[in-house]
């Protein structure tokens, strides 16, 4: 490819995407009783859902300055043009981290051409973000092109998800402490929604049943030409969901396709195991 396609970790993407695709990852770091692990190379999202069910919550930190340094610095070498999609500016502080790093080799190398793109995303919202940038990059499309349509499916990238407990992310100050509530005993589920990078509770509905059938109709509101697009879902130790959901998506709204991949090892650390995530556009691309 003649544009480099960089990504984190948060984006959900499983490893061998990477390697199949040749594209880049920059690992976020999960910390666990003193031990820091690297999101999807040394840590498997399985281990941080049994330590938050043993009663211990994960802590997590941005991905490496010294890894941007050298991938950057390597691309520029090489003069190769590369693209950074990176997790939400409002989630974490990586993508501020690798603005950084890359003025600092672009003073060093003047005419390296990275774009450092916040895609304002998380989880395989960012994923699918990702994914279209390198079936452009290896269709041989200009980084112009390319960055374009990774700034409308950033832009355009409805978020829909649910919790089992919503005080993982008030801990992780992802959401207000005022947001969170205690819903299990009433089987009360809620919906939560992404609005310019930010986790925005939007309902409370009794019942995983309504849960899933709400999400459908909010897909029917909010998304345009299902059957020209892919719909992601991601989910935390819960395939039976994700499986119900696909079926549901298939039948009623006719998909094109549906990816489902596993929530990560640094974005389960603050969402908990029993997540169910569903990603898709509100318009189509010209």
């Amino acid at each position: 490819m003649s544009v480099k396609i960089m990504a984190d970790s948060a984006c959900d993407l499983p490893l061998d995407f990477y390697e199949e695709n040749g594209a880049i990852l920059f690992p976020l770091k999960v910390h666990i009783d003193g031990s820091e692990y690297e999101d999807l190379r040394t840590i498997q999202p399985k281990q941080v859902y049994d330590s938050i069910r043993a009663g211990n919550l994960p802590k997590t930190s941005q991905a490496s300055p010294a890894g941007f340094k050298e991938v950057f610095t390597e691309l520029a070498e090489n003069k190769q043009d590369g693209i950074y999609i990176a997790f939400s500016s409002e989630l974490s502080g990586t993508y501020q981290t690798a603005v950084m790093i890359a003025e600092q080799v672009k003073e060093e190398y003047p005419d390296f051409n990275l774009s450092v793109i916040d895609t304002k995303c998380a989880s395989l919202g960012q994923g699918l973000v990702v994914m279209e940038a390198v079936r452009l990059a290896k269709e041989n499309h200009s980084k112009e092109e390319i960055v374009k349509a990774v700034q409308f499916h950033s832009e355009h990238m409805e978020h829909l998800f649910s919790v089992d407990d919503l005080d993982h992310l008030a801990k992780g100050g992802r959401v207000s402490k005022a947001s969170a509530f205690v819903g299990g005993l009433l089987n009360i589920k809620p919906l939560l929604n992404v609005e310019d990078g930010k986790l925005v509770p939007m309902e409370k509905i009794r019942g995983k049943k309504k849960l899933l059938r709400r999400i459908i109709e909010v897909m029917k509101e909010r998304g345009v030409a299902f059957e020209a697009q892919v719909v992601g879902i991601s989910h935390a130790d819960d395939l039976e969901t994700a499986n119900e959901m696909k079926k549901m998506i298939t039948e009623e709204l006719h998909a094109k396709d549906v990816y489902i991949t596993s929530i990560g090892a640094a974005v389960g650390s603050h969402t908990g195991p029993g997540t169910i995530a569903i990603f898709f556009l509100n318009k189509q691309p010209s």
